[in-house]
């Protein structure tokens, strides 16, 4: 049981503002859907087709923790077997949406998540990069983490701090557009 795991942090542990930060940047609507987002994959397919390329995400964060946990060795897959697994991946989030709270799938997902310099979820992030519990974790810093996820390596705020950075001002950017935090807020964390 992933509860069972040290540094597992639930969401009752963890800052409101890192959970609204995470669900800004990778799926805005979370609370809405189950386990699959129509309009995300069509503006994924549409962004695919424009660019020519399998570089848009339509992923859910139920998607994303099938993805981490049940198929982990993705990287080298053919565009055939990519297809097959997020075929594979709507099929299972639809099915863990019946069985698991919303409040299950975001803990599962935040304690299991790659962010970077060896940490696998919030916890372990919050003690790495600012030596402190995830539930000390300041707004600005709660964008630091969750801006990490897309891509770990790259986004990192040790190695790539510009990258971060970037990435962090769109997580506080679609912080404030969607309501979860206030322009004073955003532009004290900025």
């Amino acid at each position: 049981c992933i509860r069972d795991r040290p540094g597992f942090a639930s969401c009752d542990q963890l800052p409101q503002t890192y959970i609204d930060a995470v669900i800004s940047v990778e799926d805005s609507r979370f609370e809405r859907h189950h386990g699959i987002d129509p309009a995300a994959i069509v503006r994924a397919l549409w962004a695919d087709l424009r660019t020519r390329s399998l570089a848009e995400g339509g992923s859910t964060l139920t998607q994303q923790l099938i993805k981490n946990n049940v198929f982990p060795n993705f990287i080298n897959e053919s565009r055939y077997q990519r297809i097959e697994r997020k075929i594979q991946e709507q099929y299972l989030a639809l099915k863990i949406e019946k069985e698991m709270s919303k409040e299950e799938i975001l803990e599962a997902y935040m304690n299991t998540i790659n962010l970077g310099q060896g940490c696998l979820g919030v916890q372990t992030a919050a003690q790495r990069y600012f030596n402190k519990d995830a539930k000390d974790l300041t707004l600005s810093e709660c964008a630091v983490i969750a801006a990490i996820t897309q891509s770990p390596s790259n986004l990192n705020p040790v190695s790539n701090p510009e990258n971060n950075a970037k990435r962090r001002e769109k997580v506080l950017k679609n912080m404030k557009e969607q309501g979860s935090i206030t322009k004073d807020e955003y532009d004290e964390a900025m």
